[in-house]
């Protein structure tokens, strides 16, 4: 096990190195001057402040002498400077980052405990009307936009029925909990104030139902097909005929087998939500990653723009990682072959 897993590091190293070039050529490629977003435009014309600048950001270097300074700085956890906030990338992202990963946490708890569930009961119940139920609510789901179903959301239940807290992570009236790990959650449970707790939990559902929409009905369709494929097979028969009980036979059997699509789902999900949270945050005025890509993008903090779609590409990386783990966990000839 621990040769697969040292394999699976080793294989990461390329993977890394691809995407920084990648983003690198992205970055040189776009027809805007960095100069602009650096030193402002009135200065443009100033060539002492432009000269400063250009050799301050190396940008007088060959172009692979930036890449390979760019890799190292990159190796070390140095994003470089963000043009907008003018605080280094990695505290930028330090500081939004738990936000969207309290949110994707939470989304994702919702998609798996309700979605395998009914994607269980779907399957077994084939053809029926529960099962077509289901299966239209969950494509109905995965087909509105997020940002139009989070709109609609606020309209009804907070400016009209005003039984859901507006925008925002916690209540405007409260302080924020004293910093810990970033997750509202916790830090108010590790203070002891139950009630930002309460509160940070009411802000959470809104955009956990909208983020986690898509997801549930993913979650729901591979489970439902992967049910009613293994239901169908020898061994599923071979344990009724033994007189085993219609529950055991599909949490002790069927279920078993289906875990292995359902690990690669759930793994791909959270990474997703971690880099699809754009919209969501946008409508919910979440401080979080996804916000923080959109001002910089608008704003063109190339800094800003390669350190968060760096993280966000290292976090697919992992989740990868820990996806092939797991399979080599819950199936031992994945590790052999």
């Amino acid at each position: 096990m621990l040769r697969y897993i040292a394999r699976r590091l080793i294989l990461t190293i390329p993977m890394l190195l691809g995407i920084s070039l990648v983003l690198f050529l992205i970055y040189n490629l776009v027809q805007i001057d960095p100069l602009v977003m650096i030193v402002g435009e009135r200065a443009m014309d100033n060539p002492e402040v432009v000269a400063a600048a250009v050799k301050k950001w190396g940008l007088d270097r060959p172009i692979w002498e930036q890449y390979l300074t760019y890799v190292v700085n990159m190796a070390r956890g140095d994003f470089g400077a963000s043009f907008l906030t003018r605080r280094p990338v990695m505290d930028d992202l330090r500081l939004f980052l738990p936000a969207t990963v309290e949110l994707a946490l939470s989304s994702l708890a919702f998609a798996t405990v309700l979605g395998i569930p009914l994607g269980i009961l779907a399957g077994v119940k084939y053809r029926s009307l529960f099962d077509r139920g289901v299966w239209f609510i969950s494509l109905l789901n995965a087909s509105l936009p997020p940002f139009w179903t989070g709109l609609i959301f606020l309209t009804i239940f907070y400016f009209y029925l005003g039984i859901m807290p507006g925008p925002g992570r916690l209540d405007p009236r409260m302080s924020d909990p004293e910093r810990v790990t970033g997750l509202y959650t916790v830090d108010s449970l590790l203070a002891g104030d139950v009630q930002a707790f309460g509160s940070t939990l009411h802000h959470l559902v809104l955009p956990t139902l909208i983020l986690g929409g898509f997801t549930l009905a993913l979650v729901v369709r591979v489970t439902r097909a992967a049910i009613i494929e293994e239901m169908r097979r020898d061994y599923i028969r071979t344990a009724r005929g033994k007189g085993l009980s219609e529950r055991r036979v599909i949490v002790r059997h069927a279920l078993r087998n289906v875990m292995m699509p359902l690990v690669t789902i759930l793994g791909l999900a959270f990474a997703g939500l971690l880099s699809g949270a754009v919209m969501t945050e946008t409508v919910f005025d979440w401080p979080g990653l996804g916000q923080y890509l959109v001002k910089a993008a608008v704003n063109f903090d190339y800094p800003a723009i390669q350190g968060g779609t760096l993280l966000i590409a290292i976090v697919y990386v992992l989740v990868n990682l820990v996806v092939d783990v797991m399979y080599g966990l819950l199936d031992p000839r994945v590790r052999y072959d």
